[in-house]
């Protein structure tokens, strides 16, 4: 508890971790490599997961077509306009699985972008069942010079909602590849998502005592979103009332319930999702910003004399 009284922040602030790590702000940069997946191309299935289109959250600059390193001098000045200036970036490979090439085909694009000054590590985002002992080897010893986290796409702790977007791997899969990671001496970061069709509240709520278990460094929740040109819309225009998406208001309660119950240790990354509008098909929540949403939540803590982990039971 000491940590969030001492910062008055209720919660493990991502920006505190990182000030606290590098005695300054950090900035990602995101960068896509031209990956796929194993439920996209045919090795395990085809469509990929029912709600994915990486169009609605990969910046403008991010186009596969350009070099990494043109992506991350892009990032850079995007950045720039949109935020403040850093002075160390990590390159975030975000768009599909960042593991699912051969060894020396990441070696390639991870240290491209290693090379550039301003970087100072990466965060790699992929699924469970990309990774394996060779790639963790090398990121292992990567690790022993830069920054570097895996964030696995958990989405949802039970395989019937797995195996109903899509996701071809299991639970158990994730488990398996963040404790694994853990013994590499690799920081561990994983996704859910909360909302997800044929999932109630409580099942959603008890996904707080189950992820605490893991060795995981960060965490990031989004609500679901239905967005434009995926399988998930045709679904959601066919049968609406298969899904019960969170208002704003419901929401917030939410994840205030659920963080009263997570690992205090965890770094908490985000509490919610953002696309551009021209994206979004529901919920519709107006403008509201995730940063807002972070104060709300921080305030809705404050007033309840609440905080992360209130009610963990590391047990």
């Amino acid at each position: 508890m000491s940590f969030l009284w001492n910062h008055n922040q209720r919660y493990n602030s991502y920006n505190e971790y990182f000030k606290k790590q590098f005695g300054e702000r950090v900035q990602k940069v995101s960068v896509d490599a031209g990956f796929t997946c194993p439920n996209r191309d045919g090795t395990l299935g085809k469509g990929g997961c029912t709600y994915c289109n990486n169009n609605a959250f990969n910046p403008s600059y991010c186009k596969p077509a350009k070099t990494i390193s043109k992506q991350i001098e892009e990032g850079i000045e995007f950045h720039l306009k949109r935020y403040r200036r850093a002075n160390k970036y990590l390159a975030y490979f975000q768009a599909y699985s960042n593991t699912y090439k051969s060894l020396d085909e990441l070696k390639a694009v991870y240290e491209e972008a290693l090379a550039f000054p301003e970087v100072i590590g990466l965060v790699i985002g992929t699924r469970p069942d990309c990774i394996d002992d060779d790639k963790l080897t090398y990121l292992k010893e990567l690790s022993k010079l830069y920054y570097i986290i895996i964030e696995y796409g958990i989405e949802s702790c039970y395989d019937k909602t797995l195996e109903r977007i899509n996701r071809k791997h299991s639970f158990a899969q994730s488990v398996d590849a963040i404790e694994k990671t853990a013994t590499y001496g690799i920081k561990t970061g994983a996704h859910l998502i909360f909302g997800l069709p044929g999932e109630t509240r409580d099942e959603m709520t008890a996904e707080a005592n189950i992820i605490s278990k893991l060795p995981l460094t960060t965490i990031k929740f989004h609500q679901l979103q239905i967005i434009k040109n995926t399988i998930m819309e045709k679904q959601y225009l066919k049968n609406p009332e298969d899904f019960n998406l969170f208002s704003l208001d419901d929401y917030l309660k939410f994840i205030v319930q659920f963080i009263e119950n997570l690992n205090p240790d965890f770094i908490i990354e985000r509490f919610s999702g953002e696309v551009p509008p021209r994206f979004l098909v529901a919920p519709d929540w107006g403008l509201i910003r995730s940063d807002q949403i972070n104060a709300i939540i921080k305030k809705m803590l404050i007033n309840n004399n609440s905080w992360q982990g209130k009610f963990y039971n590391n047990v």
